[in-house]
């Protein structure tokens, strides 16, 4: 199993990009990839699927347990040709003063090979005590190679490769020049979302040609190689998907919505849901449906064209009166409200939430969470509830205001914001709103629960 894990020293190093460029040029020699991302996030992962063709799956210390990250790569790498898992941040940046969930404390559960992309402007000399100071910080972390990045041109690459030669052991894997071709357009969660941009596949075209003509592709198998065999727990096993599915379960997906894990809506598969993917932009009405998940996305970029479709925000709103089972992560939270306002503009929105969305300068809510069930929670009686806290997280600029009071919540706020600060998860009829995303993990099998809510709402109906 072949394996590598690109970090960098600190944050803003280009490291997403390049891994981008990997993938994409690994992808295009013919080798079949399977990118990984650590860490909750949405949008790199997006990018990195559509770059090796295959799904990207998160790996994350706080909602994982350690030995089912393990099995998750082993699970997902199986048939690939190379495995390449994007860190987030810096090697030995993390949450613990220990550095029990960093990229480094990755690396070493997998025994993965670290290539560190260098941000190398107006560095000469300096870079070879960076180098020994990362080796020498952690004897277990093998750093197999780097990536020069965001080089001025040939000469400072010679000078870069003299000073590495002479003063360190580590080989330079690759050198890649500052081009515009190199960059994607950011906003204010990171990258924009590549279900949003049009020339995605035309970005990482461009990518994809740095990457092969500047990093040497053989080097990086070599490293990749060099990756020993990963020990899976035998007691972990992988729920086979069930051949009939008794559920149809809408996913709004377009353009606006596109924050999903795809560990997740594999469990809601493989809890009988057929899934059912739904344009809140372009469709006209509401196929028939036993359930519903709204996700998170960027709903505040596409508020005018969600409010002109007012045939799909009534039929929306007329089914959840009507008792739909519905999850709402986010931005699906925000379309559910009354109205959005962003940048002194404001649309209507489904209505079915007695509130107003306001977006800020700052976020309201950033980071890792823990939540309480509540005894509102709609589906507190179905599959296998969570022992203690819930851990999830959140990231959303937006708050909601003019709420109605005397509303129930499904959680409380160990850590977090949610949406007053003290609760999270807004219960009316069979909906639950919230700004928390959930991951369908070992410690929580929310898709499960969720699925049985809506099949025992289907029963009770029928």
């Amino acid at each position: 199993m072949s394996r590598i894990l690109i970090s960098a020293a600190h944050k803003s190093s280009g490291k997403t990009t390049l891994t981008i460029g990997l993938c994409a040029a690994l992808k295009q020699q013919g080798h079949a990839v399977q990118p990984f991302k650590k860490g909750p996030d949405y949008i790199d992962p997006m990018w990195l699927g559509r770059a090796a063709e295959r799904p990207c799956h998160n790996l994350d210390f706080y909602t994982m347990a350690r030995d089912e990250i393990v099995d998750t790569v082993a699970h997902y790498s199986s048939g690939a040709d190379i495995t390449i898992v994007e860190g987030n941040k810096g090697l030995y940046d993390g949450l613990d003063l220990d550095g029990s969930n960093s990229n480094a404390a990755l690396a070493n559960l997998l025994q993965t090979p670290v290539i560190l992309v260098l941000d190398a402007r107006g560095m000469t000399r300096g870079i070879a005590p960076l180098i020994l100071g990362y080796q020498a910080f952690d004897a277990d972390i093998h750093i197999a190679g780097v990536i020069l990045n965001q080089l001025g041109g040939s000469r400072h690459e010679s000078k870069l490769r003299a000073v590495i030669e002479h003063y360190t052991d580590v080989q330079v894997v690759g050198a890649v020049y500052r081009s515009a071709d190199m960059s994607i357009e950011e906003r204010h969660l990171g990258l924009m979302p590549s279900n949003e941009d049009d020339s995605a596949d035309r970005k990482i075209a461009q990518i994809r040609d740095r990457v092969s003509q500047q990093v040497d592709l053989e080097q990086v198998l070599r490293i990749g190689a060099e990756a020993p065999p990963l020990t899976v727990d035998p007691a972990l096993s992988w729920p086979e998907a069930p051949t009939h599915r008794d559920l149809r379960i809408g996913i709004a997906r377009n353009d606006a919505f596109g924050f999903y894990y795809p560990g997740d809506l594999q469990a809601l598969e493989n809890a009988g849901a057929e899934l059912i993917y739904i344009d809140t932009i372009r469709d006209q009405h509401l196929p028939q449906l036993d359930g519903l998940f709204i996700g998170g996305g960027f709903p505040e970029t596409r508020m005018h064209e969600l409010e002109a479709n007012g045939a799909m925000r009534a039929e929306i709103r007329t089914a959840i009166e009507q008792g739909l089972p519905t999850y709402a992560e986010c931005g699906g939270l925000m379309y559910l409200s009354r109205s959005l306002h962003w940048q002194g503009q404001s649309a209507q929105m489904v209505g079915v939430i007695p509130a107003d969305t306001v977006m800020h300068e700052r976020p309201q809510g950033r980071g890792y969470i823990r939540l309480q069930e509540t005894e509102h929670h709609p589906w507190a009686a179905y599959g296998p509830r969570p022992e203690g806290d819930i851990a999830g997280h959140e990231f959303h600029y937006s708050a909601l205001e003019n709420l109605d009071p005397g509303l129930s919540f499904a959680y409380r706020i160990g850590r977090g914001t949610g949406i007053d600060g003290h609760n999270d998860g807004l219960v009316y009829r069979n909906l639950l709103a919230c700004y928390a995303h959930l991951r369908d993990t070992s410690s929580h099998r929310w898709a499960q629960r969720f699925v049985q809510f809506v099949r025992a709402c289907k029963t009770r109906h029928s």
